[in-house]
């Protein structure tokens, strides 16, 4: 078994040490198993975990949102009850996000074609737009 101390797992995961630990009291992660002399000595599905988690925080989703659908991959009918309902939610939450975030391309788009080349601050109609719209 290949395994790796908190700090090893923080480098790995690029997090921190109390990253790691606070994952573990909020359940989000498996208490690891403690070597002889104490330490936490975690497994290569600890690091698939925490970037599953980190990747979710960076997608927008909560601690809360990420440990319910971790239910899923833990098999916990608890965590599992109502996902249907969850699921659906988020699913229009996100296109909700993709729309929004699909229009503010397009300001930007069009902000950028309007931009002068010479980057005259004085002239500059992006903040014209900006102001007027």
């Amino acid at each position: 078994m290949v395994g790796y101390q908190i700090s090893e797992l923080a480098n790995l995961c690029d997090v921190n040490k109390e990253t790691i630990r606070y994952y573990e009291r909020k359940d989000l992660i498996p208490v690891p198993f403690r070597n002889e002399s104490g330490y936490r000595i975690y497994n290569d599905h600890s690091i698939k975990r925490v970037k599953f988690i980190k990747r979710m925080q960076e997608l927008g989703f909560s601690l809360d949102e990420i440990h319910k659908l971790l239910g899923v991959v833990d098999k916990d009918d608890v965590r599992c009850q109502d996902m249907y309902e969850y699921v659906a939610f988020k699913e229009k939450e996100i296109e909700k996000k993709i729309n929004d975030l699909a229009r503010i391309q397009h300001l930007l788009i069009d902000l950028k074609e309007r931009c002068p080349s010479t980057k005259d601050l004085h002239e500059c109609p992006i903040i014209e737009t900006l102001i007027v719209e």
